[in-house]
């Protein structure tokens, strides 16, 4: 029997996580010419290509793509007995890949990341800070957070907490424009939007009798992150319907005040999410408990 070449389909899997065969030998401490030729060594196995190659980039085939996770899978649980054989399960060490929202990440998992490298002196975290949707797998990430309703995915997802979401304007906004006691009172009024809503031109809101309303919001400013907005919402420019973690200081000093108390948007959570699979390094679910412990709550 014929053994699979277990440090080939490693090798792939390193050269898809660093975009490149330079990166790839760099990071494992090999030579450039001994990545290329485990490479074509695993391209000869399977009878295809796996890359496309120019002089300036680099991108998985079609090939490539249906057989980069087989790759992960054997490097991520590799790497997970050999931890387990050292007896890493106490010290894990390496390097965890993070992918979070912008701001989210910025006033809540900055923080929480601190303390966790200085409990845990082992592991390194690369924190990739972005509202657009990443390609958790393509990209190579092992953990995600994502304050979304989530659709069903290969994805494994974890519910952490739900996010209230507020529907808010500043004082001086009402003042001047009036305050409107009715979702469909919207369109008349000027609205701040947030770009990556899956549906940024359709609010909608629920009240406690069951009754559904949605409104198409106008205004002067879209923004693909809603810190970006709370300037031009302090600044009494439009009504915005923004998630706790972005306004609750605010809301405190009343710099803005909720509106529509009655209408709630639509439910959004704070998720987990991590490549399918069960087995993972020891470096990854420690981070995973941590985030577990301090956002799950």
């Amino acid at each position: 029997m014929k053994l699979p070449d277990f440090e080939a389909w490693s090798i792939f899997a390193c050269v898809v996580e660093h975009k490149s065969f330079t990166g790839a030998a760099q990071a494992l401490g090999r030579s450039k010419a001994t990545i290329s030729k485990a490479v074509m060594r695993l391209e000869n196995q399977v009878g295809a290509p796996l890359f496309h190659r120019t002089s300036r980039r680099l991108s998985l085939t079609e090939s490539g793509n249906k057989l980069v996770e087989h790759a992960r899978s054997i490097l991520s649980e590799g790497q997970a007995a050999e931890e387990a054989a050292r007896g890493e399960a106490s010290e894990p060490v390496g390097l965890v890949r993070l992918a979070v929202p912008m701001s989210f990440g910025l006033k809540q998992v900055g923080p929480v990341i601190a303390d966790f490298l200085c409990a845990n002196r082992g592991i390194s975290v690369d924190m990739h800070l972005s509202d657009a949707k990443v390609d958790l797998i393509g990209d190579g990430f092992d953990i995600g957070l994502r304050i979304a309703a989530l659709p069903d995915s290969s994805l494994r997802v974890r519910k952490l907490r739900d996010v209230k979401t507020y529907i808010v304007a500043a004082p001086v906004y009402l003042e001047r424009m009036g305050t409107p006691r009715h979702p469909a009172e919207l369109v008349k009024h000027e609205c701040l939007q947030y770009s990556l809503l899956t549906a940024p031109d359709h609010w909608r809101f629920t009240n406690e009798a069951g009754e559904d309303v949605s409104a198409r919001p106008r205004g002067r400013l879209r923004a693909n992150n809603s810190d970006a907005m709370l300037h031009s919402l302090r600044s009494g420019l439009g009504i915005a319907v923004v998630p706790d973690f972005i306004v609750s200081e605010d809301l405190a000093t009343g710099a803005v005040i909720e509106i529509l108390n009655d209408w709630q948007p639509p439910v959004v959570a704070l998720h987990l999410v991590t490549p399918p699979g069960t087995i993972r390094p020891q470096r990854v679910t420690t981070l995973i408990d941590y985030l577990v412990a301090q956002f799950g709550r």
